[in-house]
């Protein structure tokens, strides 16, 4: 459904739900009498009342490119905008103009959870929430999957829904990585414990025609541009699974806000060095974005994933670029006085909502599908919110989602620990390795770059490609982001 506000009406303020399961996009138009917005980003780009081709915002666009995403309610599109978690937008009638008031407020801060004593998490309560929060918004004329992995969250859900009796509404669907981190097999035998229909997707690294076609397809109807080194595996989702396609798909994303995001051991040495070097940003422009010394001044909120080409290097592609330093100095320092917990979960809810689950969104919104987030619904997050720390983390050992943990050892004998982190992986380097003429082609016919200084870039950063070591690993991980942006920008329907 799409929402209108006009001049003169009553002024209103707009906010998602508390977990970001529904985010609000909205869309003002040029001369600011007229305000749109809704829930569902196709249906209001696809709008007759916004006005297409829609423009690049070269301030998101700089963000994309150096922070590899555009933290909300920026977007990559001028006048349209995300509320996600802790935006709110106050909207009213100035001069018979529309002014847009734009705050944010984090609301999962640590000091508002009750003490230990005060509350014991029920796990049976848990499951029912996670359930009721998938069961809710399944639409039953359509098929349905679980995406699914060895972690903890979509295991939740899985167990969740097997003990409200579904297993025979949904086939768990996995990922087979390249190497150690496949967690295909161990996916399976968990389907197989709780009686689930299991299927398998195979990873796609050599493009060839009839890929290349896929690929453009996907670029062309994603809402947004996603960095997210996963990206490319979805389009070849649906043409080895035609199944999902319209159907509901539920993801295991949306509860790092609140169940909160310790610092990993190597951040809890960097970070402090880091809110240091972030001051010494003069010197980096200097520094190739794919050298070994170039991490020494990142900016805290780069260690929490949001990274990319530095200001030198992303001015050649695209020289009318703006730096994101004085942006990100400030939201550092807006953070100050908070624990290194909540800092980082703070600053690392923009990565969670515009890399991790944005690829999942624009997965389902290309396809049609119906994307379900139990762990990102109201009831659950809230039940979550003032649950005391010790279930949560551990400061000391730095482990996270401590209830999920005990909860899947109980029902399924299901041990976390002794698994470890398994992240789902994509060979993004191959991909580029193997398609390197194709994938330079993409770029460089991007009409929005400076031909000459991408041209230059390329031909820096692509024998390093073959290459061992950091500046290989760096050059791979940042061409394949450039090609993801120049794909987009190319074939985006929404800008053509």
């Amino acid at each position: 459904m799409i929402n209108i506000f006009k001049i003169n009406d009553k002024p209103i303020v707009l906010k998602s739900d508390i977990a970001g399961e529904f985010p609000i996009y909205v869309y003002i138009d040029e001369a600011r009498v007229q305000l749109l917005y809704s829930k569902n980003i196709v249906e209001l780009l696809d709008d007759d009342r916004v006005k297409k081709p829609l423009k690049v915002s070269s301030e998101g666009l700089s963000f994309l490119l150096q922070t590899g995403l555009t933290p909300p309610p920026k977007t990559i599109y001028q006048n349209v905008y995300i509320l996600g978690i802790g935006n709110t937008l106050e909207v009213k009638t100035i001069s018979n103009k529309l002014d847009l008031r734009f705050k944010y407020d984090f609301p999962f801060h640590n000091e508002n959870r009750l003490k230990k004593e005060d509350m014991v998490p029920d796990e049976d309560k848990i499951l029912e929430l996670v359930a009721k929060a998938a069961i809710n918004r399944i639409d039953t004329s359509r098929e349905s999957f679980l995406f699914h992995s060895a972690g903890k969250d979509s295991n939740t859900i899985a167990v969740a829904l097997a003990e409200a009796g579904w297993q025979d509404k949904f086939t768990l669907v996995t990922h087979r990585s390249k190497g150690s981190s496949d967690e295909s097999e161990i996916s399976k035998r968990i389907a197989s414990k709780l009686g689930f229909k299991h299927n398998i997707l195979k990873e796609v690294d050599s493009l060839h025609k009839k890929d290349e076609r896929i690929v453009g397809e996907y670029f062309q109807n994603m809402p947004f541009p996603c960095t997210d080194n996963v990206t490319l595996a979805y389009p070849f989702y649906s043409i080895q699974m035609p199944d999902l396609i319209n159907s509901n798909i539920i993801d295991g994303g949306g509860n790092d806000s609140y169940m909160m995001t310790p610092l990993k051991k190597r951040e809890t040495k960097l970070l402090p060095v880091s809110k240091v070097m972030q001051n010494f940003q003069h010197i980096r422009k200097y520094i190739n974005s794919e050298s070994y010394f170039a991490p020494l001044f990142r900016t805290p909120p780069e260690w929490f994933g949001m990274n990319g080409f530095n200001y030198g290097d992303a001015k050649l592609i695209f020289p009318d670029i703006d730096s994101v330093h004085g942006f990100w100095k400030n939201e550092v320092s807006k953070r100050t006085h908070l624990d290194t917990i909540d800092f980082k979960t703070d600053l690392y809810t923009s990565t969670i909502s515009e890399l991790h689950i944005r690829k999942a969104r624009n997965f389902t919104d290309s396809i049609g599908s119906n994307l379900i987030l139990p762990f990102a619904n109201s009831d659950v997050a809230n039940y979550f919110k003032t649950m005391p720390e010790e279930y949560l983390f551990n400061r000391k050992t730095l482990a996270n989602k401590l209830i999920l943990r005990e909860l899947l050892f109980n029902k399924i004998k299901l041990d976390s620990n002794q698994i470890g982190k398994m992240p789902f992986t994509y060979d993004s380097h191959s991909l580029i390795v193997e398609n390197w003429t194709l994938i330079s082609s993409e770029i460089i016919s991007c009409k929005v770059w400076d031909k000459q200084g991408v041209s230059k870039l390329l031909k820096r950063m692509g024998p390093s490609l073959h290459g061992n070591g950091w500046s290989a690993g760096a050059s791979g991980r940042l061409l394949y982001r450039l090609y993801l942006i120049s794909g987009w920008l190319n074939r985006n329907k929404w800008l053509q």
